[in-house]
Parts: structure tokens; C-alpha cells; sequence
């Protein structure tokens, strides 16, 4: 996605922050079948038997910890890990190789084990070694638990898979956190397209250009059916949340003989360019703020006012200032206008965090800034002792190879405007500016493009769309279903992605799914119930 704080300057991380929830955040296919725009072919069977055929050597999980706040969740016994040995590149397979990093949480009842339940929670670039952490500790006790091996995977440059895209150091991370880039002017669109010229030189350098061409989904897929094979499945039992839609229905594309069930939770249309899905994303996060605003008119002393009609006015009065004045904290950094508007963004992504986001406008009215810089933080990865994560530099590789790129400046002023329009709430008040992303100067070419999936002989799959779905708008899990010919499971609500987050109507029929293979009637509804 491209729709961010900055324009089209850095897209929005598809990620669910884990706060208070237990998780957190298009291309083609791979394996047998290369999906459109795909440039590297497959290798023969024959060429990958070592890696289909390798086993998995299990330990502790200690070491593989994405961050140092999972380092508690990881020690814990019942989890064991270990690496996948993948080619970096499948048109060389006796070449340079990936380790990719794997978390398990075994089946409590072995006797009666279906097999493995891989889990993937989007991004692209999310750790899905924490997110199975996090699914695997809320259905342990139930029959997800007790007849699957609970698995997660951090795709190849993501988490603690090696070798890691890697672009920015973290000072540098600070430091562009601080750059407000809102001059449209011919010098001001010159400085932003330098900016991103040297962030990708700079990932070129650190990660490598053989891992950043073979970083998409086009090469995950084909990950994730070695993956299979190693864990001893006969056939792929896979949740995706997000942008892992996409590594779901790619890997259905390129082995619908692999696939027993496919849950896919926060669907991308696979079929859209990556405009309209911006402009898409960004009539969803305006509508998940007029959400959040009509409920904070009913709170007391809510920042926006009690008129939802003024709120988008309202916020950009306190937002706005921090363009040429950023605010001052007590730990010696400032809270810029980009992490302001980074941190409302990520509030929105769950009404689970509306209150923090309140009380972080109340804060910034009071010239404070602690909460939304709290918020900002999660989003793009910051630790405690300063340090990141990388997730958000393996988001933009894993995106600029994934989408063919955006180069012509007239297409991104147009593209700026409608988001603009789509969503007035993130107007930054300087006009549509017609500077290109990182993508535009990408060091190599894309592997795929969005396309409608052409399967044949799929089992038939589940799609879970929410309402009021801000990052991936509803009509988007319509579209994926309908492509797919899968059954649609529709939820009210006002938050991205559901599945096995605690809402009981949708965990009893994904349960049922994925234990019994049994599908929603045509036509079923769920609903999340109020904050």
C-alpha cells in the first residue's frame, strides 16, 4: 500500500499493531506456476530435492525472538524452532542460500493430529514467527490447538530469517522520521526523489541485489512449498492475514494440488492496480476516522469536539502546527508531523486503540506528545533501547518487486489527488506533490504484478472480509472470494482483519473450517461486538 503520512513518499505497513490484541499488520505465484510479470523460471523438480527433501533440526526458540519484547514469549518450552534452507535464487539452486526462520507450537493431542496450521500476518514484512506465537497461546486449549502443529514462518529478508533487508541504520531511521517532505515546489519534488534515491542505494548495499530481486511473494511461495513438504503435509493448511491474502492466493495459484484449506482474513484484490488500491486504503482509513470520530464525540472532553461533521477540521488544527513545529519529549527526541499523523494511523487500525488515540490528541492540544510518538513507535518498529526492526525496510523491497512501479511524476500528482480527496483527515494542506517513491528507483526490476488468479482444481477456500475495514476495504475480500470461488464469511465491523482474535461467531466457523473442512452457508454474517 501507498498511502501514508508522506504521500506516496512510503506506503502504510498492513500490520495490526499487537497492543491489545493477540496479533498484530499483490503478486503472483510461484513454484510450478510464475505468475504475470514474473522474470526468473522456476527450477526442475529435480534440481530442488535436497531442499524438499531436508529435515528440520528443532530447538529453543530464544535466539530467534524478532524483538526484545518477544524474548519473554520465546523462551517459553512449549515453543521450538528452526531454519528452512531455501535458494536465494530458484533459477540457481545449487547457489547462495536462505535460512528461514520457523516457530511451532505442537499439537496437544498428537494422536489425533491433522497436521500443520501455517500462519501468515501480512505486512508485507511482519514477523509471522510472532504472530503464530500469538494465535498458538489463544487456541492451545481448543481443537485448533490440540490437532495442529501451530506454525509460523518469517519470510525470506523478514524477522530473524537471514540474511535481512536491511536499508536504514537506526540512527538514520530517526532521522528521516523527522523530515517532513511536503514541498511541491520543482526543488522540493527534487529533494524527495534524492531522499529516496539514497534510502535505495543504501538497501542495495546493506541487503544485497540478489536478495532484494528474489524478495517478493513470487519467491515465498515457493518457500512455503518446501515449507510443506519439510513439515510432512501432504497439503498446505494456511491463514493469512492482509497482505498474506496475497502469499495465499499466489500459492493456490501456482499449487492447487498442494492446497487442503485456505483461510484468507483482510483480503487485497488481486485483480487492482496499485492506485486504485491506494486510493482504495485511503477511503477506508477516512472512514475508520469518522468511525473514531463520531465515537469520541460521545466521550467526554473528546479533542475533536462533539460535531463529527467538524472532526477532520478539528484534527487538522492540532496535527497541522507540528508541520514547522515538531514537539519536544522528555527523552530529547521530537514528535514530528510524520509521526503525528504515523501514530493516528496506526490507532485506526483497531477500535481497540481508539482511546489511546484520544488521549493522544488530548496530549497534543496540550503541547505533549508522548502517547502518539508511543504509537508512532509500534508502527515503525522502534525499540526500547532505539534500536528497529526492519520491518518497514523489508516492506518497501517486498512491495517495490511485488507492483510494477510508478514512474511517471503527472500519473503520481493524479494518484495524490485522489487520496487526498478520498481522505481529507491526512491532508497535509501543501497540495498534491508529484515526487516518486523508492519504487520508481528500485535497483531491480519487478517479479510480479496484480492479475486475477487463474486455479484450477482448488478445494474450495474461505475469504473473511470486515465492513469497516480500513487497509483492506470489504469489496476487496468480495472480489477475492468471487475470483477464487470461495465462500464468503462477512463481518460488521470497524477493524483490519478477525480471525482467531477472540470475536466467537468467526473463531467457531474458522475452526470448522479448518478441522472439518466445513464452510459458512453462502450468505453468513458475523458481527464484533462494541468496545
Amino acid at each position: 500500500m501507498k498511502l501514508t503520512a508522506r504521500g506516496l513518499r512510503r506506503p502504510v505497513l498492513i500490520l495490526l499493531a499487537l497492543v491489545a490484541v493477540a496479533i498484530p499488520a499483490v503478486a503472483c505465484s510461484g513454484g510450478g506456476a510464475v505468475g504475470a510479470g514474473a522474470t526468473v523460471a522456476p527450477a526442475a523438480a529435480a534440481d530442488l530435492k535436497n531442499f524438499y527433501g531436508q529435515k528440520l533440526n528443532w530447538g529453543p526458540c530464544a535466539s530467534f525472538a524478532p524483538t526484545q519484547d518477544d524474548q519473554q514469549t520465546f523462551a517459553d518450552p512449549k515453543f521450538d524452532c528452526t531454519y528452512l534452507q531455501v535458494p536465494i535464487d530458484y533459477s540457481q539452486p545449487s547457489g547462495k542460500t536462505a535460512q528461514i526462520a520457523v516457530l511451532r507450537q505442537k499439537a496437544s493431542q498428537p494422536a489425533r493430529k491433522i497436521g500443520s496450521l501455517v500462519i501468515n500476518p501480512g505486512g508485507p514484512g511482519a514477523s509471522g514467527t510472532e504472530a503464530a506465537a500469538g494465535v498458538a497461546k489463544g487456541v492451545e486449549g481448543g481443537q485448533l490447538g490440540q490437532r495442529f502443529d501451530v506454525v509460523g514462518f518469517d519470510p525470506r529478508g523478514v524477522g530473524a530469517s537471514k540474511p535481512a533487508i536491511e536499508c536504514f541504520t537506526p540512527p538514520e531511521r530517526d532521522a528521516d522520521r523527522l523530515k517532513v517532505l511536503v514541498d511541491n515546489s520543482p526543488a522540493g519534488v527534487a529533494r524527495i526523489e534524492n531522499d529516496n534515491k539514497d534510502y535505495d542505494a543504501k538497501c542495495a548495499q546493506r541487503s544485497g541485489t540478489d536478495l532484494l530481486a528474489n524478495s517478493g511473494t513470487r519467491d515465498v511461495v515457493r518457500d512455503m512449498d518446501i515449507l510443506r513438504a519439510a513439515l510432512g503435509d501432504q497439503k498446505l493448511t494456511y491463514l493469512g492475514y492482509s497482505y498474506g491474502t496475497r502469499l495465499g492466493y499466489s500459492y493456490a495459484e501456482a499449487y492447487p494440488q498442494n492446497v487442503r484449506a485456505l483461510v484468507l482474513d483482510g483480503a487485497l484484490d488481486p485483480d487492482q492496480n496499485l492506485i486504485d488500491r491506494s486510493v482504495a486504503q485511503a477511503a477506508g482509513f477516512q472512514q475508520a476516522f469518522n468511525s473514531f470520530a463520531a465515537w469520541c464525540a460521545r466521550q467526554p472532553g473528546c479533542p475533536l469536539g462533539n460535531d463529527p461533521s467538524k472532526a477532520t477540521d478539528n484534527f487538522k488544527k492540532l496535527v497541522l502546527p507540528t508541520i514547522d513545529k515538531p514537539v519536544p519529549l522528555a527523552d530529547g527526541r521530537k514528535m514530528s508531523y510524520n509521526d503525528a499523523m504515523t501514530g493516528s494511523i496506526q490507532a485506526l487500525y483497531t477500535p481497540q486503540l481508539w482511546d489511546p488515540l484520544r488521549r493522544g490528541l488530548v496530549e497534543l492540544a496540550q503541547g505533549q506528545g508522548r502517547i502518539l510518538m508511543l504509537l508512532a513507535d509500534i508502527y515503525e518498529g522502534r525499540q526500547q533501547d532505539g534500536t528497529y526492526q526492519f520491518t518497514l525496510d523489508a516492506f518497501t523491497a517486498i512491495g517495490c518487486v511485488d507492483d510494477k512501479p510508478v514512474t511517471d511524476p503527472n500519473v503520481v500528482l493524479e494518484a495524490d489527488k485522489r487520496s487526498r480527496a478520498a481522505a481529507p483527515f491526512r491532508d497535509d494542506g501543501h497540495g498534491p506533490n508529484p515526487a516518486r517513491d523508492p519504487c520508481a528507483f528500485w535497483p531491480v526490476p519487478n517479479t510480479s504484478e496484480p492479475h486475477m488468479p487463474h486455479v484450477v482444481g482448488l478445494p474450495q477456500i474461505m475469504v473473511i472480509s470486515v465492513t469497516g475495514d480500513p487497509a483492506t476495504p470489504y469489496q476487496a475480500g468480495v472480489n477475492l472470494a468471487k475470483a477464487l470461488n470461495g465462500r464468503l464469511l462477512t463481518v460488521q465491523g470497524n477493524q483490519h482483519t478477525v480471525a482467531l482474535q477472540g470475536t466467537k461467531c468467526v473463531d467457531d466457523i474458522v475452526t470448522n473450517y479448518f478441522t472439518d473442512l466445513a464452510l459458512p452457508p453462502d450468505g453468513a454474517h458475523c458481527a464484533i461486538a462494541p468496545s
